[in-house]
């Protein structure tokens, strides 16, 4: 994988598309994951408009390209991140003054299918995080994944907790550094509090002196998301769930129990850090699947004959 990403980054980009990175990378303050989506979808139209300038461009094109991509095999929720870069690129250099026009304005993506986020019921987050933890390692984990559920974080503002300062467990409520450059207070349950507790006991075993770092590898330095995903996959595993748990699962599931319990959904928009409701509406479908679950259980006409 990485090779194929520093092939794909290995041509110098023309001014007209590295200008707008370097201002996603210091106005926007991207992070890096989602520089490196926007620098491959800029790649893409540098390939297909083939020596042309940006300004010579025109809606037909774009709508050329985005129709040669999606026969290539790029699905619509891809297509649709692709034209956004592009869109972005085009707003910023007629904001500066360089282009008049904007053609991906009213090129939008063929519709696919929606695919709802998979969350954990109840009673598999309680099998997930209820296991016996063992030696120090686990502790840790258990730390991690407790806090994940128990906040609804998303993995880079997990990641990104120090022990101390501005982006750390403050008490009970958590202050993480979100999307968009945006602070954000989250409440941490009581069980979380007990897990992340017993992992600051044990914590100076690992972490190398001086390191800020909430939580840490075997190496003493910050945990990596990557090393993260990897040891929530393999916990799961081995407390016998039947299903591949990732970080943004317990952020589902967080969101969804929290919806089934509340029914406010503003409050949840708040505690995930959406900035638009329609992004936290998704969750209203998983509750109705689970309400539609209970009538199918429970109504007496809902039921087949036997």
């Amino acid at each position: 994988m990485r090779k194929s990403i520093q092939a794909v980054q290995a041509p110098v980009l023309e001014d007209a598309l590295a200008g707008y990175l370097d201002y996603l990378a210091t106005q926007r303050r991207m992070s890096a994951h989602t520089l490196r989506a926007s620098e491959i979808d800029l790649r893409k139209l540098h390939e297909l408009k083939a020596g042309r300038s940006l300004e010579a461009l025109k809606m037909a094109d774009i709508r050329r390209f985005a129709a040669r991509l999606h026969m290539q095999g790029l699905e619509p929720r891809s297509l649709a991140r692709v034209l956004s870069t592009w869109r972005g690129l085009y707003r910023w250099h007629v904001r500066q003054g360089r282009l008049a026009h904007n053609p991906v304005l009213d090129v939008r993506p063929p519709r696919g299918a929606k695919r709802l986020p998979k969350a954990l019921s109840v009673e598999q987050t309680g099998a997930l995080l209820d296991a016996p933890v063992e030696g120090l390692l686990e502790i840790r984990d258990h730390a991690i994944f407790e806090l994940f559920y128990s906040s609804g974080l998303r993995l880079a503002e997990l990641s990104g907790l120090d022990v101390s300062g501005m982006y750390s467990v403050q008490g009970d409520e958590v202050i993480v550094f979100g999307k968009r450059s945006k602070t954000r207070s989250v409440p941490v349950g009581e069980a979380a509090r007990r897990a992340l507790r017993a992992w600051l006991a044990v914590r100076p075993q690992l972490a190398a002196a001086g390191e800020a770092a909430l939580f840490v590898s075997q190496r003493g330095t910050r945990l990596s998301d990557a090393m993260i995903r990897v040891r929530l996959g393999r916990w799961a595993k081995t407390k016998g769930l039947p299903v591949h748990v990732h970080p943004h699962m317990l952020r589902h599931s967080f969101a969804t129990h929290m919806l089934q319990s509340s029914g406010d959904l503003r409050a949840v928009q708040e505690l995930l850090g959406h900035a638009d409701i329609r992004t936290t509406q998704v969750y209203t479908h998983l509750d109705f699947q689970h309400l539609a679950k209970v009538y199918d259980a429970a109504h007496p006409r809902a039921r087949k004959k036997t």
